[in-house]
């Protein structure tokens, strides 16, 4: 079969959705690479955009920059493309985390295609969710969606929904006493309401969501140390649903893995009509994070702490420009 000849505008609109992922602090610490030669889009992560206090390992920055590279899958497919990748291709390129080479169309990723419509209506949401549950039969699709990336999400059941839900305030409480968390935070914040400002990344005000007015909120309060004129108070839901999505064991591969899973679930929750965010609060600290992990289940590793719901889907948050992240060689 005949490589399909790929031009620079369409390289620039699979990076364009690609970005629309989720990263840690809306810190999108991911570089492109074009090689027009081999119709390959080289994954670069950025550690200069990386939390050195709260992931001094890199876990959160490959799966950000997984999530990403599954959205380039997504976009491929939309535009009559695949995107085969390779996951670490290079052992001397460390930072080098995945190759995508483009070619022709396959029937086995056409699911994939049903999936563009909400990369850009996935957003992370702070706000208050409904008590509604969440039916079944979308679960277990979530949990399809999961499976798909090799990777499990489970749903804690009441004693370990409280244990959770105890790890996140235990996590706040360790940001609120260490000032290296603190500024880290901060420096990826921004007190302004505007979405689309000369800022193109990290956490605007209009997404921080409100203060909770009863016990601590299932999500990170960007604002705690930020007041924010007209930042109102709500009541959150009783009882968050939360799911755990994780892997067997613990390696790079892992975690780029765990980010394909993470956005194929979101963008999956998305086209379901769900409402969204993350709570990785407990994943930061090494000394909870095992302890998020449900002993009876087969689960070894948790890569994220997801919150599912019926709300507001959260407003847009702003991104790099693509002439940013792209380099075409």
């Amino acid at each position: 079969m005949t490589a399909p000849h790929i031009t620079t505008e369409t390289v620039a609109q699979l990076v364009d959705d690609a970005v629309t992922a989720p990263s840690m602090h809306n810190a999108q610490p991911w570089k492109f690479v074009y090689r027009s030669d081999s119709n390959t889009v080289e994954l670069h992560g950025d550690p200069e955009r990386a939390m050195t206090r709260t992931d001094p390992n890199y876990r959160a920055l490959h799966v950000g920059c997984a999530a990403a590279l599954f959205n380039l899958r997504v976009s491929a497919v939309r535009h009559g493309l695949r995107a085969q990748v390779r996951l670490l291709p290079d052992d001397s390129q460390p930072w080098l985390l995945g190759a995508a080479t483009i070619d022709g169309p396959s029937e086995e990723d056409h699911e994939l295609a049903t999936l563009h419509d909400a990369l850009r209506r996935r957003h992370t949401s702070r706000f208050p969710f409904s008590d509604e549950l969440v039916p079944d039969a979308l679960m277990d699709g979530l949990r399809s969606a999961a499976r798909l990336e090799g990777c499990r999400l489970t749903v804690p059941g009441d004693w370990h929904l409280e244990t959770v839900l105890g790890l996140v305030r235990d996590a706040e409480h360790r940001e609120d006493i260490d000032p290296l968390v603190r500024a880290e935070t901060s420096a990826w914040t921004s007190r302004t309401q505007a979405t689309t400002d000369a800022r193109r990344d990290g956490i605007p005000a209009a997404a921080f969501g409100p203060r909770s007015s009863g016990r601590s909120a299932p999500v990170r309060d960007f604002g705690r140390d930020r007041p924010t004129p007209g930042r109102g108070w709500a009541v959150f839901e009783k009882r968050p649903q939360l799911a755990l999505l994780g892997t067997a064991t613990d390696t790079r591969v892992d975690w780029l893995r765990a980010g394909q899973a993470l956005e194929r679930v979101l963008l999956q929750a998305t086209t379901d009509g769900l409402a969204t965010s993350m709570t990785s609060q407990p994943l930061e600290w090494r000394e909870l994070r095992w302890t998020v992990r449900d002993p009876a289940e087969a689960m070894g590793h948790v890569q994220m702490v997801l919150r599912l719901g019926y709300g507001p889907q959260g407003p847009d948050t702003p991104r790099r420009p693509v002439d940013e992240v792209l380099e075409v060689v």
